[in-house]
């Protein structure tokens, strides 16, 4: 089989999650708050499959971009159309073709008809769950790999810790004036100080020694290396959910880091598109589970934080006027909103295919 193959195999894969957890969201909030749902639908276009199970329709589509819930009381003209299917409306539809007309669905089962907090959280969930998704993914990588302690696992040959006579089994318990506690200090410390030299301290056998270390500038991070590797240990269930939380809202305040400095042209503003985003799933993959799902857990928190940008016919500008709503007391006009929505699809349909279409261009180069 052909690798671009696999790759999309395995690109519909991760993003079929990423989606169905995102649409999963917003339908069991609205489930549970009472709202009619007419559809819930991974992907977009045509209809490849589906069925129905009580009021609503599940329905999987041709392009597995994204995916949507199709509520009642988001749309009239979708209401009306939709009526003649719901058991809501038929007494009405029956008894009462004229108040049929202009109610298509019951009152207490449409979106428009909740309270804002109510639709707010149905807004909201979406991208929650992908957050709660990147937690529950990080944690599982973290409980497969185990947490790392200070005892050294590996010494590379040649390298500046196997230089110095650094071996394993030793435990680093300071760097310079520094006491470490976690392996994460220790390389916070040895990549901020590339050709800088380092007296780390050690446990080995109840003996205390201590070794001056120059660590190596790594010429792609610009980081410093000294060539080792740690031991690990079995956390919990508990313990990997606590850690995988802490790794989410990490990369979470880097993804904010690397936008400011976009902002700030201090980084260029790199965008990728589902073409690249295929072929580093599909590199991912090749390197093993685990990498598959750290990127997949990044793509789930990226995902929630960009369905939370104030862009129209995203969750955050549903959000806005929702906002808007609660201040001013009174709903924005459903027409003009749609409409709005409408206009920001269409733009972001046309970003991704330009960012597609560089995607490809410096793929082939």
């Amino acid at each position: 089989m052909p690798d671009w193959l696999i790759y999309i195999a395995y690109a519909i894969l991760v993003f079929g999650v990423l989606v169905l957890v995102h649409e999963m969201g917003h339908f069991a909030v609205a489930k549970l708050v009472g709202v009619l749902v007419y559809e819930f639908s991974i992907g977009f276009g045509p209809r490849l499959v589906g069925f129905r199970r009580g009021e609503t329709a599940y329905n999987l589509r041709v392009f597995p971009l994204g995916g949507f819930v199709r509520m009642a009381g988001m749309d009239p003209e979708e209401d009306r159309r939709e009526s003649g299917e719901t058991k809501d409306t038929k007494d009405i539809k029956e008894n009462n073709p004229a108040d049929y007309a202009a109610v298509a669905v019951a009152p207490e089962r449409s979106f428009a008809n909740k309270t804002v907090l109510q639709r707010m959280a149905i807004i909201a969930a979406g991208p929650v769950m992908n957050f709660a998704l990147a937690v529950v993914l990080f944690a599982v990588i973290i409980w497969v790999s185990g947490v790392p302690v200070n005892k050294i696992n590996q010494v590379i040959p040649d390298r500046p810790a196997a230089e110095v006579g650094i071996k394993p089994g030793d435990t680093i318990t300071r760097i310079d004036t520094q006491r470490v506690n976690t392996w994460e200090d220790i390389l916070q410390i040895i990549h901020a100080s590339p050709e800088k030299e380092l007296q780390i301290e050690v446990q080995r056998d109840q003996e205390t020694r201590v070794f001056e270390v120059k660590p190596e500038k790594d010429p792609e991070t610009q980081w410093g290396l000294i060539g080792i590797t740690p031991q690990t240990r079995k956390p919990g269930v508990f313990e990997s959910l606590k850690q995988g939380s802490v790794k989410t809202y990490e990369m979470l305040s880097l993804t904010f880091v690397f936008i400011g400095k976009m902002i700030s042209k201090e980084m260029p503003v790199e965008l990728s598109g589902p073409v690249r985003i295929t072929y580093e799933l599909g590199k991912a993959a090749e390197m093993g589970f685990i990498f598959l799902v750290n990127i997949a857990g990044f793509l789930s928190l990226q995902i929630g934080l960009f369905n939370l940008l104030p862009i129209p016919a995203l969750d955050g500008s549903r959000l806005v006027f929702l906002g808007w709503e609660g201040i001013r007391g009174t709903p924005v006009d459903q027409a003009k909103e749609n409409f709005i929505h409408m206009v920001g699809l269409m733009f972001l349909l046309f970003i991704m295919v330009v960012i597609t279409y560089q995607d490809i261009v410096q793929m082939f180069s």
